[in-house]
């Protein structure tokens, strides 16, 4: 059985139920636990556990500390196209949106690498739309093109199959992030009305390609405000606990986009606080101290200056969203707008005068 198998055993409406059932007795449990399950997991997320949230930011940090030291890992996102071929409902670069597309060549992908190398970074995330334009036969002339830049190379592309994960990581992919947008079918179904994202079960069973091919490291997560979020992280949890067993020679990543209002007029259904969220990333950190977490400059700067200590090991800075954004051309419209604008050098200088190691070369060993 895939995790998408296991889903359809899963009632995502129980799950919003026992979160929101959930009481102090079950937080100070889940807080005493020395391997907590899914259950204990959904005690922290819980409403009832808002009390709790100085101890679990304490615990947190202990955790982030004990598993990954005084460092903080630092990324670039490099965007290469803004086409795309589906129509989601929270993406400024939806198909139904109209404005001017492109696609960087080789010739363009090397100069923004160049100049992001410029800014320090060794650590490149690669960003596309979801087009048959920009599938495998572009991968293998782009990629070998970034990879002479980066010394660990992400991709956050379409879902692929498993074949031409092999392939990614003989061209140098490092680690891929597929986020899982949400488990609550409904709200998948009808966020993404067209396009080949439309499958779910393909999206969903894409963690498990991405071991069975060898990734170094899988990233996952899910869109917060599309639903309940507090159901969709117990979701979350369970697929995690899933790729732990099953694809265990693999590392674990994850992500905490907060849906913003996006071109085309959405507005996220289930907006998410600065506190849930606080409280929503911890509790992860206590579920699964190994995991590799980010934080995006979706995030305003001062929400990032809190939290990162607490429970985040990699950061980006100094980001544009926009395809040739870094040297190319600074005037395509942007997937999402930035909210933390310092440049790399100003968060890495503040982050060390909290005494935290800034790392720009990322290795497969250590993370």
């Amino acid at each position: 059985m895939s995790f998408y198998d296991e889903l359809q055993l899963i009632d995502f409406d129980e799950w919003s139920r026992a979160v929101l059932a959930a009481g102090r007795k079950d937080v100070i449990s889940a807080l005493n636990a020395r391997r907590r399950t899914v259950n204990d997991f959904a005690a922290l997320i819980s409403p009832a556990a808002a009390e709790f949230l100085p101890q679990m930011t304490r615990e947190a940090e202990r955790l982030t500390r004990e598993r990954f030291g005084q460092t903080i890992n630092m990324y670039l996102p490099l965007y290469l196209n803004n086409i795309c071929s589906n129509c989601c409902k929270y993406c400024g670069f939806s198909a139904s949106n109209h404005f001017r597309r492109r696609i960087l060549n080789a010739a363009e992908v090397e100069q923004e690498c160049r100049a992001i190398q410029k800014l320090g970074y060794e650590t490149i995330l690669v960003v596309t739309g979801e087009s048959a334009r920009g599938g495998m036969d572009y991968f293998r002339e782009v990629i070998p093109v970034v990879k002479k830049y980066a010394s660990y190379l992400m991709m956050e592309v379409q879902p692929l199959d498993a074949d031409d994960y092999r392939e990614l990581r003989e061209l140098g992919a490092d680690c891929v992030c597929v986020y899982q947008e949400t488990y609550n079918e409904p709200a998948y179904r009808d966020n993404h009305p067209h396009g080949k994202k439309k499958d779910m079960r393909y999206r969903m069973e894409t963690p498990e390609r991405l071991g069975k091919a060898g990734m170094d490291k899988i990233g996952m997560g899910i869109l917060l405000g599309l639903a309940d979020f507090r159901a969709d992280a117990c979701m979350l949890a369970h697929h995690i606990a899933y790729m732990r067993k099953h694809y265990w020679r693999s590392r674990l990543s994850l992500s905490f986009p907060r849906l913003r209002p996006a071109e085309g007029g959405f507005t996220p259904p289930h907006p998410v606080s600065e506190k849930e969220l606080i409280q929503y990333i911890c509790a992860f950190r206590l579920f699964d101290p190994e995991l590799e977490i980010s934080i995006s400059t979706r995030e305003s700067a001062g929400f990032r200056d809190a939290v990162v200590p607490i429970a985040i090991n990699s950061i980006s800075a100094g980001s544009s969203t926009q395809p040739g954004g870094y040297a190319v051309d600074k005037h395509d419209l942007p997937q999402f707008v930035i909210n933390d604008d310092r440049s790399a050098d100003e968060i890495a200088d503040h982050f060390r005068k909290l005494g935290l190691d800034v790392i720009w070369h990322t290795s497969r060993i250590g993370g």
